[in-house]
């Protein structure tokens, strides 16, 4: 563990994960596999850039990926959009060694809705995954929450996920001003194949293939179909020959949305150059309501998909998502499935498989890390 007073860094033998601990964004995720080094998560263009006072912090320092609580439009707690939790500051409680890795816990600085919240970032030898979790600790009410992983893609790639029930589009698309940018999908749609999104001018797009088009903003929620045990998603990149992979217990996150910002956006910071970064987000809200519509009965929520957690004094709430990043062999385009086999973790396509150590207990929440 390396430590300075912006960014603590933790690692075990072939993994290696950068926190910011001025907003609690992950910095960097690098892992070391098959004699290659793989960090296709997203960092934000304007880092090191100067801002307008009233940039909000996750936009200054955007990056890799971050806790959401409220997930987008604040408009409960006086919070800024995405709450306190991707604008504020966390310290770090402890940093321990553990069997075979090595853990760090963090803490925010600030309260969700009265609650303590607790970071918990673990990687162990030779697992090609981030363990990361939230607790929710004591509060009163209900909030949304989503982990806001981001993915750079400059050359493009394959999108692959667990089955789905639909896929929707938000009322309103992302940028609806043509001076200050442009969405490409049809908004709001509902639709059941990936492969067949409805866009703005007619036709459908293959959202399985990003970018699917040039100088676009746009976004689609994904809620997990019922039962299966462990969800996932993934992003091959074909030019890096690299994947990046979500897994989640759809009762902690029961939904994915994908942002896709691809240069679609022409104003400060943007300025059009935010390109091939795709959002891979595990979620736990209502479309891009907002936190009032989100904890509201509302269209999920009355087909039995959860698009908050609620918070009590004497309550925690627990939520655990594994981010993984391996090279793939030669050939490969995409993903066609997923498998927790005992202790490792199987990826398949259609030109063969491979498997990766993993711990099966940390996202089913069989064991406390």
């Amino acid at each position: 563990m390396a430590a300075d007073e912006e960014f603590v860094t933790v690692e075990a033998r072939g993994i290696r994960v950068t926190l910011d601990l001025a907003v609690g964004h992950i910095r960097e995720l690098m892992v070391e596999r098959n004699g290659r080094q793989v960090a296709p998560l997203h960092r934000a263009p304007w880092l090191e850039e100067a801002h307008a006072a009233d940039t909000p912090a996750h936009l200054r320092r955007l990056s890799g990926d971050f806790l959401c609580a409220p997930f987008g439009l604040s408009d409960v707690d006086g919070s800024p959009a995405h709450g306190w939790p991707a604008n504020s500051a966390w310290k770090p409680v402890e940093i321990r060694a553990i069997d075979g890795g090595r853990q760090a816990r963090f803490e925010l600085e600030k309260r969700v809705m009265g609650a303590r919240v607790v970071k918990e970032l673990t990687v162990r030898d030779g697992h090609p995954f981030l363990y990361q979790r939230h607790l929710f600790q004591g509060g009163d009410g209900a909030v949304s929450v989503g982990l806001h992983m981001m993915v750079s893609l400059p050359q493009g790639g394959h999108l692959s996920f667990s089955p789905k029930r639909f896929v929707e589009t938000p009322a309103d698309p992302q940028e609806a001003d043509p001076l200050k940018g442009r969405s490409a999908l049809a908004y709001p749609e509902r639709f059941s194949d990936l492969k067949k999104a409805p866009l703005a001018d007619g036709g459908t797009a293959n959202l399985s293939c990003y970018p699917f088009d040039r100088n676009h903003e746009d976004c689609v929620m994904m809620p997990e179909a019922p039962g299966r045990e462990l969800a996932w998603g993934a992003a091959l990149r074909h030019h890096e020959a690299d994947l990046v992979l979500s897994l989640k217990r759809p009762e902690d996150f029961p939904s994915t949305l994908l942002w896709m910002s691809n240069g679609g956006r022409y104003y400060s910071p943007w300025n059009s150059r935010h390109r091939g970064v795709l959002g891979l987000e595990e979620v736990r809200t209502y479309l891009l309501a907002g936190h009032r519509a989100s904890v509201e009965p509302n269209d999920y929520s009355e087909q039995g998909i959860p698009t908050s957690i609620s918070l009590t004094p004497s309550g925690e709430v627990d939520l655990r998502q594994a981010i993984g990043i391996m090279p793939v062999p030669p050939g490969w385009d995409r993903v066609t499935e997923v498998e927790a086999r005992a202790d490792r973790l199987a990826v398949l396509s259609d030109v063969g498989e491979f498997s990766v150590p993993y711990d099966p207990a940390f996202v089913l929440h069989r064991q406390g890390v």
